[in-house]
């Protein structure tokens, strides 16, 4: 199996370019080549794969073998591929995805090369039933959560993806490793969810940690960017476009007024292309 392995702020991927559809044993591929000691080391496998819908689709494995409906840092990782490998021309493209359809992406490049990538993530679920969480309400903003006698508050946004937004005093000191996985299986979230951790700087900055479902602590998650940002917004926390800081460096975020949609600026990476053998 060729591959290349590359990154966005740090939450890496194995890419797979040139299937035609999934394989059948993708789980246990993603188990074995994300294996951080026994294979190549990634939090997910990505499959770029032909579409009847747009120009790409993409399909995410998760380390533990688990699907993803979408991932912001993956989808800016097969945009940059596609376009730096010469699979498309110009500086727009569209890359369907499992949980949030077709999404579009524009492409800035320098000599040729793509250095950040916009995508449209389209707009945020916010009914409780429909990101899903077990909560009957139009919006679930700043509800409480109890889990081993702590309770939280939490906003949920699905990004395609389920989220539970929490607010803590420092997101760059908390104990996020301790509560994450607590989280991420609470009854409350019937297809488990992704949980952010934030703190707020400015009105124009926030500060975010996350525990994926089903890759565990990552260094960045644009799907949970763009939720800490809908989140900060129906907090009355921030404005409608804002930086926030991962642990793998910084995406921009805006909440358009005028579509609903929500867009997402930052960069991607290639690291090497290898041969997987087993």
């Amino acid at each position: 199996m060729q591959f290349t392995k590359m990154n966005g702020l740090g939450n890496d991927f194995v890419i797979v370019f040139g299937e035609q559809q999934l394989p059948a044993n993708a789980a246990e591929l993603a188990i074995a080549t994300c294996n951080r000691y026994f294979g190549v080391g990634a939090d997910g496998l990505v499959y770029i794969l032909p579409s009847t819908q747009a120009d790409f689709m993409m399909r995410i494995i998760n380390s533990d073998g688990s699907e993803a409906e979408q991932c912001g840092n993956a989808i800016r990782c097969v945009a940059k591929y596609v376009s730096d490998r010469g699979y498309v021309s110009g500086d727009e493209l569209t890359i369907e995805t499992l949980g949030a359809g077709v999404q579009r992406v524009q492409l800035n490049k320098v000599d040729g090369v793509v250095t950040t990538v916009r995508v449209d993530m389209g707009k945020p679920i916010l009914q409780g039933l429909q990101v899903p969480t077990t909560i009957d309400q139009e919006t679930v903003v700043n509800q409480p959560i109890e889990i081993e006698g702590t309770t939280f508050h939490f906003t949920a946004v699905s990004m395609g993806n389920p989220h539970c937004v929490i607010y803590v005093d420092d997101a760059r000191k908390f104990d996020f490793n301790t509560w994450g996985p607590k989280l991420e299986v609470h009854p409350l979230f019937p297809r488990k969810t992704n949980v952010e951790f934030v703190s707020v700087r400015s009105r124009d900055y926030t500060d975010m940690r996350v525990w994926e479902r089903g890759a565990g602590p990552t260094l960045a998650c644009g799907t949970g960017a763009c939720a800490t940002l809908v989140a900060s917004v129906l907090n009355g926390k921030t404005d409608r476009a804002a930086t926030v800081s991962l642990a793998g460096g910084e995406l921009f975020i805006e909440w358009n007024e005028e579509d609903g949609h929500v867009y997402m600026t930052g960069p991607s990476e290639m690291v090497y292309d290898g041969t997987w053998l087993k």
